[in-house]
């Protein structure tokens, strides 16, 4: 569906916990990626200029690299900042995933990779009720994206 049930307080719950780690935002999001590269090296394979870079210690050094994972922190900042208004919400996702799909040719399944990475970050930064606390954010952003997919022909 293309409405949202996040309660007021899950809402504020998954704010607070994003706020943590949207603090270093170009520090995690390169953490995320460089992760994602790493245990996933075939992702690697949509990003031309990262092709080259083996060690972790390189990707994280890269300008490219710190770049996208700012660009996309920001992305889901501005998603959590919608969570209580669908319609401002699915205006941020399905122009991002259709770009995904149709320009970018990226499988959907690196959305999961990506949320699961940003999980496995929060819980070792900030214990498992951070984690948790998210959990329903990155599902519905991971659905919404297949959404945008199946509509896009997928």
């Amino acid at each position: 569906s293309s409405t949202m049930s996040f309660s007021e307080a899950e809402v504020q719950s998954a704010r607070g916990a994003w706020e943590k780690i949207y603090v270093d935002a170009e520090d995690n999001g390169t953490a995320v990626l460089v992760r994602m590269f790493t245990e996933h090296p075939d992702t690697k394979s949509y990003f031309t200029h990262f092709k080259g870079m083996d060690s972790a210690e390189e990707m994280k050094q890269s300008d490219q690299v710190r770049g996208h994972g700012k660009k996309v922190f920001t992305a889901i900042n501005d998603m959590v900042q919608h969570l209580d208004n669908s319609e401002a919400f699915l205006g941020i996702v399905n122009p991002l995933g259709k770009k995904h799909a149709t320009q970018l040719k990226v499988d959907p399944k690196n959305f999961r990779i990506i949320c699961d990475i940003i999980l496995q970050l929060m819980e070792e930064k900030f214990g498992g009720d951070c984690k948790a606390s998210f959990e329903k954010v990155t599902n519905e952003i991971c659905t919404h994206l297949n959404n945008t997919y199946k509509e896009a022909g997928w």
